[in-house]
């Protein structure tokens, strides 16, 4: 599983791939196979974000929880589905706000984010893997773990990096960023149940290129090519 990991990547977490959690995240996951249940996204799209992201690239990283549960959905970027596939209602209201927010920007007809991860937006989901048709399933079985320790490793070893934390569930993890290196901005989830609470209006998606451009770095496009 290990070797899946983009090389810079690699180098900061191989040794996590020899711990006992990680064994048994393994033994699950074939465990799920062999009985016949179908996980998602497939194995060569676990690691996409790393992938799309080496570590001395990330400038903004986007926390999800979970990968999508239905076929043909997920595909290792959180939030982010392949083209063809209806665009999930989360990132609809994403794409609301980047009109109301960042000047130009057009919603396209398909929610694949790969051009933001390719210039430096790690897509990350706290849990990489998950059962089809089951949120939730593969929670609490060693991929946060691995995820905490990404999460750490960017905080201690990179500095200005934007961390856009939305719902609660991400905010939680703001115990592992500091403040002091980093950049944390806070909203809603843009979930349907959550996004008139505050996601809508939040403007980070202009703040974040505000901030990067104030520490000297590119902003991200935000725009998404049809």
């Amino acid at each position: 599983m290990s070797a899946a990991l983009e090389p810079s990547w690699l180098a900061r977490l191989e040794k996590e791939f020899d711990q006992d959690y990680m064994k048994s995240l393994k033994a699950f996951l074939l465990e799920e196979k062999q009985k016949g249940h179908t996980v998602y996204p497939r194995g060569a799209d676990i690691f996409n974000a790393f992938n799309h992201t080496p570590f001395d690239k990330v400038k903004v990283v986007i926390l999800g929880q979970d990968p999508y549960h239905g076929p043909g959905q997920a595909h290792g970027l959180s939030f982010s589905v392949q083209k063809g596939i209806t665009v999930p209602p989360s990132l609809k209201n994403m794409y609301k706000e980047l009109e109301s927010d960042v000047e130009n920007f057009k919603t396209p007809a398909h929610g694949q984010l790969t051009e933001w991860a390719d210039q430096g937006v790690l897509l990350l989901n706290a849990t990489l893997t998950v059962r089809a048709h089951e949120p939730g399933s593969h929670q609490g079985k060693g991929w946060e773990i691995f995820t905490d320790k990404v999460i750490t490793e960017l905080s201690a070893h990179k500095e200005g990096l934007v961390f856009l934390l939305w719902g609660k569930y991400a905010q939680n993890k703001s115990v592992l960023i500091d403040p002091s290196r980093h950049t944390l901005f806070k909203a809603a989830h843009p979930s349907p149940f959550s996004a008139y609470n505050g996601f809508f209006g939040c403007k980070h998606f202009s703040k974040t290129n505000s901030k990067l451009i104030e520490q000297g770095a590119a902003p991200i496009d935000w725009r998404i090519s049809s």
